[in-house]
């Protein structure tokens, strides 16, 4: 009997450990669909040679993957920037942190009459979006040209009143984000967002006039809960994602519409 029941402890502990082992290797890692998704499956076969297997669990929309984050229902996620991760821990108190950079959807100027911001005339109609979130981000861009210049401490966060230099006397006219392109017939030059961008046939690392940095403050980047930062499959999760052939997929299969961040 107690040769039968050590057999069986042994199977059971054997067992556990085998389990155990899975979960710690297995990484369920939420992602939007589109270029995030395909990212992590070049990911994904990169990570399996560093004994990482990942399991990956498409959303669609952008509010579920910090959720299932949080919640432990996923381990990681890849789908957006810091100012949106900081908004939704601020508003929903999740315990997740970023841990590494990805790619980033770079925010262009564009215009069909000048060829940089510098060639704008006096009184120019200038298009930025209507949102907070974008229209802050439009005003950064403006500012880094050189056409405006905003309060110190004005942050992601800026308006049209924390302009305190516009030394040609720019109409910075607010539109909403998807009639952008729409209205580049009317305006003197326009911020649009890639996803508008490529929809109007428009490539940013090509026809945009004014663009942001690809390690700007939007890049994009991979999140765990708070709990697992240090844990040593993190640092395997962001080789695989900073990998040369996450690399070479980002820059040899969407038309410059987005560029690694990494």
């Amino acid at each position: 009997m107690h040769r039968r029941a050590l057999i069986a402890l042994t199977a059971l502990f054997l067992g556990a450990t085998t389990l155990g082992s899975w979960a710690q290797d297995t990484v369920r890692i939420a992602v939007t669909a589109g270029p995030h998704a395909q990212i992590a499956e070049v990911a994904k076969k990169v990570a399996e040679r560093d004994g990482l297997k990942l399991q990956i669990v498409e959303f669609q929309d952008y509010i579920q993957p910090n959720a299932a984050l949080d919640a432990g229902d996923v381990q990681a996620n890849s789908y957006q920037h810091l100012p949106f991760l900081q908004s939704q821990i601020q508003a929903r108190g999740y315990q997740i942190s970023p841990v590494g950079y990805t790619v980033t959807f770079p925010m262009g100027f564009y215009s069909k009459k000048v060829k940089s911001l510098a060639d704008l005339p006096r009184g120019a109609k200038v298009g930025i979006q209507n949102d907070p979130s974008n229209s802050g981000r439009a005003l950064a861009l403006l500012q880094k040209y050189g056409a405006i210049k905003l309060k110190p401490t004005a942050g992601i966060s800026a308006t049209i009143a924390d302009v305190i230099e516009n030394p040609k006397g720019l109409q910075i006219v607010q539109v909403e984000a998807a009639q952008l392109p729409r209205s580049l017939d009317d305006l003197d030059a326009a911020a649009i967002n890639t996803n508008y961008a490529v929809q109007a046939q428009l490539v940013p690392t090509r026809d945009a006039i004014a663009i942001e940095d690809a390690k700007s403050p939007y890049a994009n980047l991979l999140a765990v809960r708070t709990a697992d930062k240090d844990k040593p499959w993190v640092a395997k999760l962001v080789k695989a994602f900073q990998s040369p052939e996450v690399k070479k997929l980002v820059e040899s299969s969407f038309s410059g519409s987005l560029v690694p961040a990494f």
